[in-house]
């Protein structure tokens, strides 16, 4: 049975010692699925995704750009990484929600799986703020990892 990684001996919060691991090519990927009611999706259509705060989109990318790459500052137990790469894509879907997917890439002892969490979480939050002027109706509904590689296991969700 697998336990719990970020607990010591005595139950005390712990970093997990990485000292040890070899340093691997890392990436993971991670989605974020916004609801937006529909009139504030026909209001940013209307307007090329854009408010008066700015380009929407845009902004998300770069937000969540940022927030990955401070991902060790905001989650106690994360090792700070350099991310040698990180790249946000958001798309409407066929349900017409809003799909974040942050990828994040590294060459380290430790994964990546925070860093595009966190991307992808940051990115959504970034769209709501630029949307609730709006309505407050709208539904972050679902942030989850998609994929993993690198270290001891891969993980794809299907």
């Amino acid at each position: 049975m697998a336990a719990f990684t970020h607990i010591d001996k005595n139950d005390r919060p712990a970093m997990v010692d990485v000292g040890e691991k070899k340093i691997t090519r890392r990436e993971a990927v991670a989605q974020a699925v916004i609801m937006l009611p529909e009139v504030v999706l026909k209001a940013l259509q209307d307007h090329d995704f854009a408010t008066a705060k700015g380009p929407v989109f845009q902004t998300a990318v770069i937000a969540g750009i940022m927030a990955a790459k401070k991902t060790g500052e905001l989650i106690p137990l994360c090792h700070p990484l350099g991310l040698a790469n990180c790249s946000i894509n958001i798309a409407l879907n066929a349900q017409q929600e809003i799909v974040v997917c942050c990828t994040a890439r590294v060459e380290a002892q430790t994964g990546v799986e925070m860093e595009a969490l966190t991307g992808a979480s940051v990115a959504a939050l970034t769209i709501y703020d630029m949307c609730k002027a709006l309505s407050h109706d709208i539904v972050i509904k679902e942030i989850k990892l998609m994929e993993k590689r690198g270290g001891k296991h891969d993980f794809k969700r299907q």
